[in-house]
């Protein structure tokens, strides 16, 4: 994967500089209409996770897990004739992961088909600013493909600032439609059903729509707040077809849970500038739907400037939730029940995720390099209540 993402590092720095020529301006105020290129984000990462509560095997087993990720942004825009920026923004992102419990779907092969898989996912974003009139329209596509999942989204946006630019209110909108196929654990299939790497498969439908309103308002010179509301729903096949269900009367069967689901998330966000060198960032948000999750999120990040151009960010993140009503641990679910489910990402739990980020931004480049504007690497730990831990490393590279 490094020398993936050096090759496109490469690749990138090249079209950069293709773009970079801008030809005489007429005025002071000219604004050019031909598409320019205004940045290019690099972003790598590595994720690990250990557990001992794999919904694979019922709530028992390895949770082991290993995710490389790389995505690529390339920002475009040009000034039409009514001196509207629009601006186009293109993504592509892959990311290699392995993992044990999806490899116990099918032990009696050497590796079963989930136990690695590729998942690219491209995204189109077009949006159209009127600086003077303070509105922002947008679209997006996206599309995601993994051995057994299948996803295309569309969504729409608005913006509106007001005339002291202090208060800010956005509208978004979004709808996926996704296939999922129905591979079942080896022992639960039917006779002549797809073995191994066979990818015949039947499918089903799995659709999520969401829609969200922002509120963002400068309250004083150093403080700002925001807040944010969300309607989400989804319907179709919602449970994980290879899931396993152990039953307290000894027998097996899938994970089975209702065929729709409503969130409501809210959350408020404040930021408050302690001077020139210090940011503090608060996140608070409180989740609920209709399966019986409750759920409180908090999040705290600081930015400490050690000088204008090198920036450290220590972050602290809390999260509690309540279980799913169907939920139950490995033999203790009832065979006669409708609904039920062994995940314990469904199940009652509180967690803690703590880091640092390293901010690199000097004035004549990083490295010396003028194009090359920012740099930044974040460490992140993850502690679960349920015994899951996990490690990620990011790396940001942005392109100017």
């Amino acid at each position: 994967m490094k020398k993936i993402s050096l090759a496109v590092l490469g690749m990138y720095i090249g079209i950069l500089g293709s773009f970079s020529q801008t030809g005489k301006t007429d005025s002071a105020n000219y604004k050019s209409r031909k598409l320019k290129l205004e940045e290019v984000n690099i972003v790598s990462s590595y994720y690990h996770q250990e557990g001992e509560h794999a919904a694979a095997t019922g709530g028992i087993g390895s949770e082991k897990l290993t995710d490389i990720a790389n995505t690529i942004e390339l920002k475009l825009y040009h000034y039409d004739k009514k001196y509207r920026k629009r601006t186009l923004s293109l993504e592509a992102g892959i990311d290699y992961y392995t993992s044990a419990s999806s490899d116990k779907i099918d032990p009696k092969t050497i590796s079963s088909a989930s136990a690695s898989d590729i998942r690219i996912y491209p995204s189109v974003n077009y949006s159209i600013e009127n600086e003077q009139k303070g509105t922002t329209w947008g679209l997006n596509a996206s599309f995601s493909k993994e051995f057994d999942y299948v996803s295309r989204g569309a969504g729409i946006s608005f913006s509106k600032l007001s005339k002291d630019k202090n208060r800010e209110l956005t509208l978004k909108a979004n709808a996926y439609l996704d296939r999922v196929s129905l591979i079942l654990p080896v022992e639960l299939r039917p006779a002549g059903s797809p073995r191994g790497d066979d990818n015949n498969y039947a499918t089903t439908a799995r659709n999520s729509y969401d829609a969200s309103v922002t509120l963002s308002q400068v309250m004083t010179q150093k403080f700002q707040l925001s807040l944010m509301a969300e309607l989400a729903f989804q319907k179709g096949f919602l449970s994980m077809p290879f899931n396993r269900v152990y039953f307290s009367n000894n027998t097996t069967g899938t994970e089975a849970l209702p065929g729709s689901r409503l969130k409501v998330p809210i959350g408020l966000r404040a930021n408050y500038f302690l001077g020139d060198r210090v940011i503090l960032r608060s996140y608070y948000r409180y989740y609920q739907d209709d399966w019986g999750i409750k759920a409180h999120t908090i999040s705290l990040e600081t930015t400490v400037k050690l000088n204008p151009f090198v920036s450290l960010s220590p972050f602290y993140r809390y999260y509690t939730q309540t279980a799913i009503d169907y939920f139950a641990p490995y033999k203790t679910n009832a065979a006669a029940s409708q609904y039920h489910s062994s995940d314990y990402d469904l199940s009652a739990f509180h967690s803690g995720f703590m880091g640092m980020g390293v901010r690199l931004a000097p004035e004549k480049g990083v490295f010396g390099m003028k194009k090359f504007s920012m740099l930044e690497l974040r460490y992140g730990h993850y502690n679960r209540s349920n015994a899951l831990q996990s490690d990620v490393v990011t790396l940001n590279i942005k392109l100017k």
